[in-house]
């Protein structure tokens, strides 16, 4: 019989508490079976299994993030409404690096579609529309977008930045403001590549 008070969202939440604490890999079954003094087979009345577990962990992560850079954003546009969403994710990513360690874990299409990443990446692609970028710039301009905050909150999260200067903090506004003016000055050209070459290259 289930232990009265114990639900799926309690575990992920436990999960996800305990991820932020010990690493992503720290959450297991086990784990979260002594924290609530319950055997490990009483949890499988609410999860599937510890990657079921990770991947609820995921799911709430996004649902965070995309909340967090909603209220960011609200209100703003250009330049102000790319610095508040990138800081609303990074600040994110500092408070519950285990949570942003399972947003960044792969899902199938289905589960990407159910996610509240979706929603985050409409948020971003609104958040863009102050650069008057068409529809097919504005997909390129997004994965840009979050191509430099993934990349960068993974590297600083892992100590990429810990043993040289200037310090994270000047390097990470060096960053948006370098993505403020890729998105001012956006190409207008179809992009080139082998099978496309640019218009008056040599074929």
């Amino acid at each position: 019989m289930p232990r009265a008070g114990l639900t799926t969202e309690v575990l992920t939440r436990a999960a996800a508490d305990l991820a932020d604490e010990a690493g992503l890999e720290a959450v297991t079954l086990s784990a979260l079976a002594r924290r609530f003094d319950v055997k490990v087979a009483s949890l499988y009345a609410h999860v599937a299994g510890a990657d079921d577990l990770r991947l609820r962990v995921a799911m709430l992560a996004h649902t965070e993030i995309a909340d967090a850079t909603a209220e960011a954003v609200a209100g703003l546009a250009g330049r102000e409404a790319l610095h508040a969403l990138a800081d609303a994710y990074r600040d994110h990513a500092r408070v519950h690096p285990g949570r942003s360690a399972a947003a960044r874990l792969p899902l199938t299409p289905q589960q990407a579609a159910a996610s509240d990443g979706v929603r985050t990446s409409r948020l971003t692609a609104a958040t863009l529309r102050g650069y008057g970028l068409d529809e097919a710039a504005t997909v390129h301009a997004v994965r840009l977008v979050g191509s430099v905050l993934h990349g960068f909150v993974s590297l600083e999260a892992s100590g990429g930045f810990d043993h040289s200067t200037p310090g994270a903090e000047e390097s990470w506004r060096a960053a948006i403001e370098a993505l403020d003016a890729a998105l001012r000055h956006w190409p207008t050209t179809p992009l080139a590549t082998p099978a496309n070459p640019a218009p008056g290259a040599d074929r």
